[in-house]
């Protein structure tokens, strides 16, 4: 039974909550202003957009299959209880819907933590997946960026025992197949391990209660400069400044493999178990990843943190080096973007979890698991201005059913027929005497290639006069071959 709101009583707030609309008993004729979607952090998509995304999740979906992996699906909101404690500080951002006398429920923060709660609760200690779903996060929407409050992930992981680092490197892999076919423009993919970072944290002195705090911080290098970071470090978190400083040498080392060899020198660092695991692990990935012919994209980075609290081994995360021009912005971003454009920032992340399956297991049964994330918004936000200039197909109509004389409607409802039960992608127009150059004008319209035209002549011949609508050229098809001839001339 649905509420007042057009929503069923599960929902009936929760709507309100995530679109940030007042409850009211009517709706219908409230108009709302542009920045109404913007302060909601959704937004509407027209078809030239749904085209421009259908083409992303094709490449995306590909490269998922091509690897081997098969789609789950699961519900859009889980327990409460579920998704709490999972998430480290961005634990604040999760949706909650309103408390009915029930259960207490979340909307989805992400897509690992269902799956891990999925692999539980199914006993499935093997599975390579990928899933392609909405989530929610209440945080502050940048348009520009392509961050909103409601939008796509598309995840690919592989649960199971194997050996160390060989399914972390078809992840990354992954990664830089989908991003070279999307043909973005330069990007690198940070890798780094949350053993290595502990281990960090504990030779410069960082509590061990205060780590997964410091690693939130850390997280934040990619948006702060090192100075307000060990600011917050100190003042907010309670770092002695000498602690934050031993940190800061650190987080500014990149490189390769290279570096993991010199790290497991390090005087400091060698002395440490959790450290030295990670660094050779680190060596292994970058020999795999040499095999996989992706280093030339990949850099060992110690700032690189992920304050996700799940993630126990490797971590990556991806970044466009390119800059786009706003799209639609508040005036918050507005005052916030420069001239040249806006940074999109990470386009994809993951990394191992090896303990979070365990969780949601009576007996605490860990499944090792290794993923990645997709970031489809920023990425579509990049594919959208790119394409705003370009004419693109909203449909994907091979032909339209034509007459040049009146009274042929049932003639052209009947080809137009024979062409759908042949498969064969074909439109009408819903007139029943409509002039031929209307018939040419809807086709340059809408990117139809060709027009199957009919006339008295043509029915008496036994053929359809196929027309190319870009170069003009007609030719007459007995209609025996007409599916044949389309096919050949659109395919």
């Amino acid at each position: 039974m649905a509420s007042s709101h057009g929503c069923s009583p599960l929902f009936s707030c929760s709507s309100c909550l995530l679109m940030r609309i007042p409850p009211s008993s009517s709706t219908a004729h409230l108009d709302y202003p542009c920045c109404l979607w913007d302060r909601m952090g959704t937004r509407d998509y027209n078809p030239k957009q749904m085209a421009i995304r259908e083409k992303v999740f094709n490449i995306i979906i590909s490269c998922f299959k091509r690897h081997g992996a098969e789609t789950i699906d699961s519900p859009v909101f889980e327990l409460k209880e579920t998704l709490t404690g999972k998430y480290g500080e961005d634990s604040k951002l999760i949706y909650d819907l309103k408390d009915q006398g029930g259960e207490l429920l979340s909307l989805r923060y992400d897509l690992t933590v269902p799956f891990a709660r999925y692999l539980a609760m199914n006993k499935i200690t093997n599975i390579k997946r990928y899933h392609i779903a909405k989530v929610y996060r209440r945080d502050n929407p940048a348009m520009t960026r392509g961050r909103y409050r409601e939008f796509y992930q598309c995840d690919f992981d592989i649960a199971g025992q194997y050996d160390a680092m060989i399914p972390d490197a078809e992840c990354l892999k992954i990664v830089y197949e989908i991003l070279n076919e999307l043909d973005l423009g330069d990007f690198r993919i940070k890798v780094n391990d949350r053993r290595i970072l502990d281990g960090m944290f504990a030779v410069c002195g960082v509590p061990d209660e205060k780590f997964r705090t410091i690693c939130s911080t850390v997280d934040k290098l990619d948006k702060m400069a090192w100075e307000d970071v060990k600011k917050e470090m100190v003042n907010e978190k309670g770092l002695s400044e000498d602690v934050a400083d031993r940190i800061g040498e650190y987080v500014s080392m990149q490189g390769g493999q290279d570096l993991a060899e010199r790290l497991l020198q390090d005087p400091k660092l060698s002395q440490n178990k959790q450290a030295c695991a990670g660094l050779t692990d680190m060596k292994l990935l970058f020999s795999y990843l040499e095999l996989f012919q992706v280093t030339d994209k990949v850099v060992f980075d110690l700032s690189l943190a992920r304050g996700l609290d799940y993630y126990t081994g490797v971590i990556y995360e991806a970044i466009l080096s390119q800059t786009i021009p706003a799209l639609v912005s508040t005036p918050a971003e507005q005052n916030g973007a420069d001239e040249a454009g806006v940074s999109v920032g990470s386009v994809a992340g993951g990394g191992r979890y090896d303990g979070l399956v365990g969780m949601f297991d009576p007996k605490g049964r860990k499944v090792p698991c290794v993923g990645v994330s997709i970031g489809i918004e920023r990425i579509f936000s990049i594919m959208e201005q790119k394409a705003s200039s370009e004419k693109v197909r909203t449909t994907e109509t091979q032909v339209l059913v034509a007459s040049a004389q009146k009274n042929l409607l049932e003639e052209r409802l009947k080809l137009t027929n024979a062409l759908w039960n042949e498969g064969i992608k074909a439109e009408v127009l819903y007139k029943k005497n409509p002039k031929l150059l209307s018939q040419l004008q809807h086709c340059e319209e809408t990117g139809i290639p060709l027009v199957a035209i009919l006339g008295e002549q043509e029915l008496k011949d036994g053929v359809v006069k196929l027309r190319n609508v870009v170069s003009r050229e007609e030719v007459d098809v007995p209609r025996a071959d007409l599916v044949d001839e389309i096919k050949k001339r659109t395919l």
